[in-house]
């Protein structure tokens, strides 16, 4: 019997009673650290995106494409949380003089920047 196109590249099978199964496995991946940002964006995608999902956890890209949207999700909300304090005038003066609103103000923004960057990044 001529050899299939998986076994002349290398591939194996495996008898599972009356069955020839591939023996499959997935490349390997480098590990990157996985934050919030990239978790939310995981969630995501195995619930509304399974089929880029997929490709991405079988083409061995996943974990990497996790990291460039945990970086890129943390610098936007450091930049936008700066930004957002500046405009509405928190300031180390407001911290020094009312801490507690200092913190309500700066909840609030960071409140705001969280829902911005999940819809900018995360839920794309």
């Amino acid at each position: 019997m001529a050899k299939t196109i998986f076994e002349q590249t290398g591939g194996t099978y495996t008898m599972q009673g009356d069955y020839c199964l591939p023996n499959l496995t997935l490349p390997i991946e480098e590990e990157h650290p996985i934050g919030v940002w990239a978790q939310r964006r995981l969630r995501y995608l195995k619930q509304h995106h399974k089929i880029f999902y997929y490709n991405l956890l079988t083409s061995g890209k996943l974990r990497s494409h996790l990291a460039d949207v945990e970086e890129e999700a943390q610098s936007l909300f450091l930049r936008l949380v700066k930004e957002y304090a500046e405009r509405e005038g928190v300031t180390e003066q407001l911290k020094a003089e009312n801490p507690m609103e200092w913190v309500r103000r700066m909840n609030n923004i960071r409140n705001q920047v969280i829902g911005i960057v999940i819809n900018e990044l995360i839920y794309q």
